[in-house]
Parts: C-alpha cells; sequence; structure tokens
C-alpha cells in the first residue's frame, strides 16, 4: 500500500499594529482553494507546497490536498478564519495518514492565539502523537516551543526576498523521505537571542543576514541535515518575537545544540546591524532628484503591504510631486473607492479624486491624509497577472480590480487588494513598462529585488508614512519580552526572563 500524505498550506505574517482586517475571504481569490484545486493551483509552482508535492509523487504517495490558505500580511487573523483552516487541515488527518507535509509562514497571529502555527502543529500531534511532519516556514517566522516541538523537519527560507521557497520546501520533504527509509534520525535544537531586528536589514545580499546565512550553509555542508536563521517578524508584538536558529542533525543532539549556538553567537555579535538608519524623506528624494540615470527606485517601506501596511499613505508620492520628479510609476495604492471612480469614468476620462488616505492606524496615532490628484484614466483591468519570477513562479496575483491614474508627471496603478510589487508584471499588465521609466515608486522593503534590481539603477529607501515603518518609537510594545535589543539598548546577550515576571499577550 502506498503510504498517505497530508499536504496545506496555511500563511500568513500578522502585524498586529496594522488595522487591515484578516478574514478568511483574504486567504484566498476568488476563494480558498481546497480538495482537488489546490493541487491544480499550485502543482509545477515555485512554492514550498509545490515542492511538497513533487516530492510525495516522486515517493509514490497517495495525497490529500485539505486547504491551500496564503493571504497577504494584515492584522490578527480572525479567530473564525483561523479555526475554519485548522478544522480543514486536522480533518483530512483524522481520516488518516501516514506524513504530514506543511508550509506555513511561522508569523501567524489570530485572535485565538499569538502562535498561530505552533498551536495548529500542537493540536495536530495531540491528534496523532506519531504522526512525522515536515514543515517549511519563512525567514520572519518568530519560533516558538510549541512549533518546533510538534513537528518532525523544520527547514526555513534562506533568502529575501524568498527566491527559494520551492528548493526550502523540497529540502524539508527530501529529509522527511530519508527519514521514513530510516536513513536519517533527525534531532532538531533551537534558540533565540534577544533582538527585535528590522526587516530591513534582513536580506540575504546584505549584512549582516547575508554573511548569516552563509554560516548555516557552512554548517549544513559539514553535516548538519539543515540550518535555518529566523530574521524575525519585529511587528508582531507577541512575547517571542525576534531572531531564531533552527539547526537539525542527523541522530545527534550535541552537534545540532552547537551548531545552533554558534549561530546565535554570531548574529548577536553582529546586534548593532539589524537596526535600520532611516534619513529623512525630503533627503531622499533630494537625493534621487540628483541622479542622473534611471529607473530610480524609491522604496515606500513604512506603507509595505507585504508587512502589513495599508498600501494607502500618500507621504512618498506627494514629496516626489512637491520637488518636482517627474516621468513617475508607482506601484500601487490600494483603493478599491478610487478604481470604482475611475472606471465609472472611463478608459480616457479626466477624472480628480482624493486618492488614498483612506485607513486610519490607530496603533500609531495618525488617520488617512488622501492626496487630491487630477489626470487620466489610463487603463482597467481584472488585476490578474502570472507571477514569472522563481519567488512564488507559475501563481497567479490577484489584484482586484486594478486602474491607472496618469496625471502627466506620474502614472499611479491603483489596485483593490493589497500587492506588493516584486514582478514587474505589477507593472506590465496594466500597459506600462517600467524600465522605460525615470522613476518607481514601490511600496516595498525588500521583495522587489526579486523582479526589479535587475533593472534599477539606483535605489533608494523613503522614510514615508505607516504601520510597517522602522521607527520603533512609533509602536507601543507591551506583549515581546523584555529586555530585547534595541528596545533596550543595555539589553545583555543572555537575559534572565525566569527572574521576573513579563509581559504577555497570552
Amino acid at each position: 500500500m502506498p503510504l498517505r500524505a497530508v499536504i496545506a498550506m496555511m500563511q500568513h505574517e500578522t502585524n498586529t499594529f496594522s488595522p487591515v482586517p484578516t478574514p478568511l475571504a483574504r486567504f484566498g481569490s476568488p476563494s480558498v482553494p481546497t480538495g482537488k484545486e489546490v493541487y491544480r493551483r499550485f502543482k509545477g509552482t515555485g512554492t514550498g507546497l509545490g515542492a511538497f508535492l513533487d516530492a510525495a509523487e516522486g515517493a509514490g504517495m497517495e495525497i490529500e490536498t485539505p486547504i491551500a490558505a496564503n493571504a497577504a500580511p494584515s492584522g490578527p487573523v480572525e479567530a473564525a478564519a483561523y479555526e475554519q483552516m485548522c478544522d480543514a487541515i486536522c480533518a483530512a488527518i483524522v481520516k488518516g495518514c501516514d506524513v504530514c507535509f506543511l508550509d506555513l509562514h511561522g508569523a501567524m497571529v489570530a485572535e485565538s492565539t499569538d502562535d498561530g502555527e505552533g498551536s495548529l502543529l500542537k493540536r495536530i500531534r495531540q491528534l496523532a502523537p506519531d504522526l512525522p511532519i515536515a514543515i517549511s516556514l519563512d525567514l520572519h517566522a518568530n519560533l516558538t516551543d510549541e512549533i518546533v516541538q510538534n513537528c518532525t523537519v523544520l527547514v526555513g527560507y534562506k533568502t529575501y526576498p524568498h527566491l527559494d521557497m520551492y528548493e526550502t520546501g523540497a529540502h524539508s520533504a527530501r529529509i522527511m523521505l530519508q527519514a521514513l527509509k530510516g536513513a536519517v534520525k533527525p534531532v532538531m535544537s533551537w534558540g533565540q537571542r534577544p533582538i527585535l531586528a528590522q526587516t530591513l536589514r534582513m536580506g540575504h545580499d546584505d549584512r549582516p543576514m547575508g554573511p548569516l546565512l552563509a554560516r548555516a550553509r557552512a554548517e549544513e555542508a559539514n553535516g548538519l541535515l539543515a540550518a535555518s536563521v529566523f530574521g524575525g517578524f519585529p511587528l508582531a508584538d507577541i512575547r517571542q518575537a525576534g531572531l531564531s536558529v533552527v539547526t537539525v542533525a542527523d541522530g545527534s543532539r550535541s552537534e545540532a545544540e552547537a551548531a545552533c549556538e554558534r549561530l546565535l553567537s554570531a548574529a548577536w555579535h553582529e546586534k548593532a546591524e539589524w537596526i535600520f538608519k532611516a534619513e529623512p524623506l525630503a533627503a531622499s528624494i533630494a537625493r534621487a532628484k540628483s541622479l542622473a540615470d534611471g529607473p530610480i527606485i524609491l522604496l515606500d517601506h513604512a506603507d509595505n503591504a507585504a508587512s502589513g501596511g495599508t498600501q494607502d499613505t500618500m507621504a512618498v508620492l506627494k514629496e516626489a510631486l512637491d520637488q518636482g520628479l517627474q516621468d513617475i510609476a508607482m506601484f500601487g495604492v490600494c483603493d478599491p473607492e478610487a478604481v470604482s471612480a475611475m472606471e465609472a469614468a472611463g478608459v480616457g476620462k479626466e477624472i480628480s479624486l482624493d486618492l488614498g488616505g483612506k485607513s486610519d492606524m490607530p496603533a500609531i496615532g495618525m488617520t488617512g491624509q488622501p492626496l487630491r490628484l487630477t489626470g487620466r484614466v489610463r487603463a482597467i483591468t481584472d488585476g490578474n497577472f502570472a507571477i514569472t519570477v522563481p519567488m512564488g513562479r507559475g501563481t497567479i496575483a490577484a489584484m482586484g480590480k486594478t486602474a491607472v491614474l496618469d496625471t502627466g508627471r506620474a502614472q499611479v496603478v491603483v489596485c483593490s487588494r493589497h500587492t506588493e510589487p516584486y514582478d514587474l508584471g505589477c507593472f506590465r499588465s496594466v500597459g506600462i513598462e517600467p524600465t522605460a521609466k525615470r522613476y518607481l515608486i514601490l511600496k516595498s522593503r525588500i521583495h522587489y529585488r526579486a523582479g526589479f534590481r535587475d533593472i534599477a539603477k539606483h535605489e533608494i529607501p523613503c522614510n514615508g508614512v505607516g504601520v510597517t515603518s522602522s521607527d520603533n518609537s512609533l509602536f507601543a510594545f507591551k506583549n515581546v519580552r523584555r529586555p530585547i535589543y534595541p528596545l533596550d539598548p543595555d539589553c545583555p546577550e543572555r537575559p534572565n526572563y525566569a527572574a521576573k515576571a513579563m509581559p504577555s499577550s497570552e
């Protein structure tokens, strides 16, 4: 009899400061795929789920795919949505299986739990105490005991932008298949350092993350089954947020622990490098204006949809226009109301509207500030295009109804669903050729590099407005363990958290 595998996806990076709600509908467009639809959408794609399907099929397994849920980052997941996703996975396992492969994120916070992945894995383990479970996790996972203790194999991405989603799933599956044959005995170790690292310091081409990932690869080359560095997601105000490492050895806990400690010590040694230092917005735009050749990428990183931003703050575009920049293309502003107004006006028609600024951000004490613009409606589309970069290759970007407002100096892509620009299709699908533009304003942090780095002449971070800002002073952290660097600059490497009561959201 062939082995039976349950293969599923449940991914969300939760920004607990984000005002954007997270109902079940956010996890799929037009609906969350279940059953055979999961296979149809994800087989052959550059995702961890795609890799798990390939590995299980290659091993001749019988496959059940209960759900593939993946939502753009936003606020805490609604309790009912979380339960429905977990119920689908657990129901498949209760029917009986020999192995489970889960494509997870690692930074999900739901209304009912601070540890979305750990709570799911703990529930699965209670249903099937001996079930082999292999998971893949995002580089921005916030690790917990419940995640590590309730799976058999854990491997995380080693790239940001996440170009190795497929490879990570394949790596986790490969170890699991060897373990099922008795060829290896995975033993895991994990640990943290008290660093609330910032996302803009986690690119795999940058220090300090790049050299640390190289060390992880060296540990694997020296015999470890896997070594994963997790920068963590710092905008999740939960106790365990922050930097961590997981190592997987073949049968030797001491080897796993020693490697884990080496990597964590290296991360702590570079602690100051994990913090992004921003310059004033006006200075960044002035610097961009002084450059001779384009495309020049202006990163509106404080309002990044892929970190839970509202994707409708207008500060960077306003400053660019105020300083006289021209030949701009921007992706993008999430403003369904503006899209409807442009659709009603019609392609080619002139329209004046208040763009963006529809969302208040109470967690950082800011209200929405729209920007009054006049221009022509250049295009209206359904917002769907195929991803061609390795990060999610073969999946469909679903921007929702999308329109382009052309003011003469700027062409602004306005979408109806939160979408980060990392594939050139976000412009080309609406008739804009990004390589022909002098300036590209992108609401992105690092993922833009997947598709845009090859065409960029210059890249300038712009310190705009939003709930994905790197200014820690904007955020009232209440639940993350303390002390932690840089919120507590004198934090020791090994705080004795057990010595006193710590803030907790549990």
